[in-house]
């Protein structure tokens, strides 16, 4: 069991988290998972969009996805022993089979990441090629910028219909906690 707090900018705790973890540790690479490797937005990226969005002089919102890793479909066949508290006492000796990531797994955070990229493509994104956590939806002359970082994601557009409709496809498919406009993200003010 893992337990977290999400902090404002002025450390004020948001909210609490716990969630059941997988012993990861004891994965190994090429029998128990192929690919563990996420992108994740460097900070330069992130200063770019604050840099862009002030420039065209749109607001950025800002979203959490709630129990992140849990969204990822699996590539490899996983079983795990029952945890702790949650033991079948008609079944004693039982494994579970894993369909979809869980925390501390090695290859939770690429399962997310290929899950969004492959949602946002088919929502008509297009992926960066330098920075692949930077997607854009361009609408004639306007464009919708979306940076994902693991499970915060922030997003704009110079035209605010295409925000909010963002927000709605995001909360319509994906347990979502909609943050608002963008205050602190990744130690920026």
């Amino acid at each position: 069991m893992d337990l977290e707090n999400k902090t404002d900018a002025e450390n004020t705790i948001i909210w609490n988290k716990s969630r059941l973890v997988v012993k990861g540790y004891g994965q190994e690479e090429g029998i128990d998972f192929e690919e563990s490797f996420a992108p994740v937005a460097r900070l330069e990226a992130v200063r770019i969009f604050v840099a862009y969005a002030a420039h065209k002089n749109f607001p950025i919102f800002q979203m959490d996805v709630k129990t992140t890793f849990l969204n990822g479909p699996l590539k490899e066949e996983v079983f795990v022993q029952q945890p702790d508290g949650f033991v079948d006492p008609d079944f004693l000796n039982h494994v579970y089979r894993l369909k979809k990531a869980l925390y501390g797994q090695k290859q939770a955070p690429r399962a997310w990441y290929d899950k969004l990229s492959s949602f946002l493509i088919e929502h008509h994104f297009t992926k960066g090629i330098v920075d692949p956590t930077l997607f854009t939806r361009r609408y004639g002359d306007d464009i919708l910028l979306v940076q994902i970082y693991v499970d915060d994601i922030i997003f704009g557009s110079t035209k605010p219909v295409f925000a909010k409709r963002f927000k709605k496809v995001m909360k319509d498919n994906f347990e979502m906690s909609m943050i608002g406009e963008m205050k602190f993200f990744l130690g920026l003010q």
